[in-house]
């Protein structure tokens, strides 16, 4: 790992309608807008389905890299984030984040040890730890 801080750049380039053409160095680009419930197009990438995106990645990414290094072996991970956005206080802002995870291990494991594991990748997400919103893991083990 690099020395902290970390820098991320990412640049947008945009009209007054359309897409917002979003980059940063050495990414493929992807365009973005409003999401339905703003009235967008409901088919692209919006900032708010990029947040809980982010949130659902940090969860498996940080999994993976845990599993790693707890030398824990598994087959599959598959897991759903649903971010919740409500007017507080006079202000929009994510209130909760919910991830489901279903992680499939090989017959023999230890599926206590298995919940543990993600029960930290949740804890540790650095995205998720720099939000406010209330956060919650419902995870489920397969073994076999």
């Amino acid at each position: 790992m690099h020395a902290f801080p970390h820098r991320y750049v990412v640049n947008s380039t945009a009209s007054p309608s359309g897409t917002v053409a979003l980059g940063a160095e050495g990414l493929a680009g992807i365009e973005s807008a409003p999401p339905k419930e703003f009235d967008g197009p409901g088919n692209l990438w919006s900032p708010e389905s990029l947040l809980t995106a982010a949130v659902n990645d940090c969860f498996v990414l940080g999994f993976r890299a845990i599993a790693a290094a707890s030398k824990f072996q598994w087959t599959s991970l598959q897991a759903s984030t649903e971010g919740t956005l409500d007017r507080i206080d006079g202000k929009m802002r994510f209130t909760k984040f919910v991830t489901r995870a279903t992680l499939q291990v090989p017959a023999g494991a230890d599926a206590e040890r298995a919940r543990k594991l993600m029960e930290k990748a949740e804890q540790v997400c650095l995205i998720a730890n720099s939000l406010s919103a209330e956060r919650h893991l419902e995870a489920d083990v397969s073994v076999g």
